[in-house]
C-alpha cells in the first residue's frame, strides 16, 4: 500500500543504518511532556466533574476546544515551517509554551481558569505538533520511516502512562491534593524542552528544494494529491469513532472505582498502546500499512464494543487495552501514510492540514460523546464510536485500491 514520495536524502541514508539519534531524542522530549500533561489531564475530568461541579458534556465539550485548538495552530505551525524550511525553531516554541503554561493548572479554582490553561497548553501543543512530526520525517530513513514513528509514539506514550502512575502515587501520599499533583507536573514539562534544544539537530535543507513561497495557497494544497486527501478524509471519519480518552476516565468513575485509582485507566491504555505502537510501525515498514491499519480499527470496534456491552471492572480493562491496542495499530501509521504521498518540502503543511482536520473533527467527537453520555449513558456513546469506526474501515478498501493502483 505504501507509496513513498521522492526524498533527495534517501540515497544517502545505507539500509543497514538504523533509527537517527534525533528520532529518540524527540521521542525521549515527548516522553516528558507527556508525564507532564497526563499527570494533569488523568485528574482534570473528574475533578471538574466532582471538585468543580461540571457535567459530562461539559467536559466533553472543554476537552474538544482544546484539542481543535491544538489543531487549528498545527495548520499554521506546519506551513510555517515550510515556509521558513526550519521545524526545529517552531518545535522549541511549542514544548516551551506548554511548559510555560503548566503553573497555570495548580492556581486555577474556577472553571474559567480551567479552560483558559488548557487552551493555552494545547496552542503550544498546535505550535509544536506539525513541525515536529515534519522532522520526524525529514530525520527518518524512508526505510525506517514507519518505525520511526512507532519509537516516536511509543515513547510519547510511556509518557503518558508513566504521567497517571505518578499521579496515583502522589494521590496518594497527598491525600487526593489535586494542586500538589499539578505543582509537580511543572518539573518534566521543563526538562522537555532543555532536552529539545540541546539534543535534537535540524538536518540541512537538500540542494535543488523547491521553496514554498504560500504553502496553504489552493495551488500547493492541490500539490498534496488525491492519496493524501483520501487518507485526511479516512482519519476524520476514524477520529470520529476515537473521541477523548476523557470517557474512559468517566467510564471508570461510573463503575464506582475510587478517585486515587481512577488515573489507573489511563496507565493500562498507555501501556497497551507503548508496548504495540513500535512493533506495528516497524511491521508497516515491511508489509502494507492498510493491512495494520485495518487491525486497528478492528481493535476499536472491539474496544467500544466491550465498553458498551461489558459493565464492570472487567469489561473496563478488557476494553482500555483493546483501545491502547487500536491506539498503537494506528497512530504512528496514519503518520507514516502522511510521510509516504507528501511532497517533501510540503510536509509541515500536509501534517497541519492532517491535524486541522482531524482536531475539528475530535471536537464534534467528543461533544457528541459527553451528550450521548448526559442522555444515554456509556453504551450509547461507545456504541457510536463502534458504528464510526465500521465505517472508517469500509473507507479503507477504495484506499488500499488508490496505493495498489499507484494513484495520485
Amino acid at each position: 500500500m505504501t507509496k513513498i514520495a521522492d526524498d533527495p536524502h534517501s540515497e544517502a541514508v545505507p539500509r543497514r543504518q538504523g533509527i537517527p539519534a534525533g528520532i529518540w531524542a524527540l521521542g525521549f522530549v515527548s516522553m516528558l511532556m507527556d508525564i507532564s500533561s497526563e499527570m494533569i489531564h488523568a485528574l482534570l475530568p473528574v475533578y471538574m466533574v466532582a471538585v468543580l461541579g461540571t457535567s459530562a458534556l461539559a467536559v466533553g465539550i472543554i476537552e474538544g476546544i482544546a484539542e481543535a485548538t491544538a489543531a487549528i495552530t498545527k495548520v499554521f505551525s506546519g506551513a510555517l515551517s515550510d515556509w521558513l524550511g526550519k521545524r526545529k525553531l517552531l518545535a522549541v516554541v511549542g514544548y516551551g509554551l506548554a511548559a510555560f503554561t503548566k503553573p497555570i493548572f495548580p492556581l486555577a479554582n474556577s472553571i474559567g481558569w480551567l479552560i483558559a490553561a488548557r487552551f493555552i497548553d494545547r496552542v503550544g501543543k498546535g505550535i509544536r505538533g506539525a513541525p515536529r512530526d515534519a522532522l520526524v520525517a525529514d530525520i527518518a530513513p524512508p526505510h525506517l520511516r514507519g518505525a520511526s514513528f512507532g519509537l516516536r509514539q511509543s515513547l510519547d506514550t510511556v509518557g503518558a502512562f508513566l504521567g497517571p502512575l505518578a499521579a496515583i502515587g502522589l494521590m496518594w501520599l497527598t491525600a487526593d491534593h489535586f494542586q500538589a499533583v499539578f505543582w509537580v507536573a511543572v518539573i518534566p514539562a521543563f526538562l522537555a524542552v532543555a532536552l529539545l534544544i540541546v539534543a535534537v539537530k535540524e538536518p540541512k535543507r537538500a540542494d535543488g528544494l523547491r521553496r514554498v513561497r504560500m504553502p496553504l495557497q489552493r495551488v500547493e494544497l492541490g500539490r498534496l494529491g488525491k492519496t493524501y486527501w483520501w487518507i485526511v478524509a479516512l482519519a476524520t471519519v476514524f477520529t470520529l469513532a476515537r473521541f477523548s480518552e476523557a470517557f474512559l476516565v468517566l467510564r471508570a468513575q461510573s463503575d464506582g472505582l475510587p478517585l486515587m485509582l481512577v488515573p489507573a485507566v489511563l496507565v493500562v491504555m498507555n501501556l497497551a498502546y507503548s508496548l504495540s505502537a513500535y512493533p506495528a510501525g516497524a511491521l508497516s515498514d515491511r508489509v502494507d500499512r492498510g493491512a495494520m491499519l485495518a487491525v486497528g480499527l478492528a481493535l476499536l470496534i472491539a474496544a467500544d464494543l466491550v465498553l458498551a456491552l461489558m459493565p464492570g471492572i472487567a469489561g473496563l480493562i478488557v476494553g482500555v487495552v483493546l483501545w491502547g491496542l487500536h491506539m498503537g495499530f494506528t497512530q504512528g501509521l496514519l503518520s507514516a501514510l502522511i510521510a509516504d504521498v507528501a511532497p517533501l518540502e510540503l510536509r509541515g503543511t500536509a501534517f497541519g492540514m492532517f491535524n486541522l482536520v482531524t482536531g475539528l473533527a475530535l471536537l464534534v467527537a467528543s461533544a457528541v460523546a459527553g451528550l450521548l453520555w448526559d442522555l444515554t449513558g456509556p453504551q450509547g456513546t461507545f456504541l457510536a464510536g463502534a458504528a464510526f469506526a465500521l465505517l472508517t474501515l469500509v473507507g479503507l478498501v477504495p484506499l488500499r485500491a488508490r496505493f495498489r493502483g499507484g494513484t495520485d
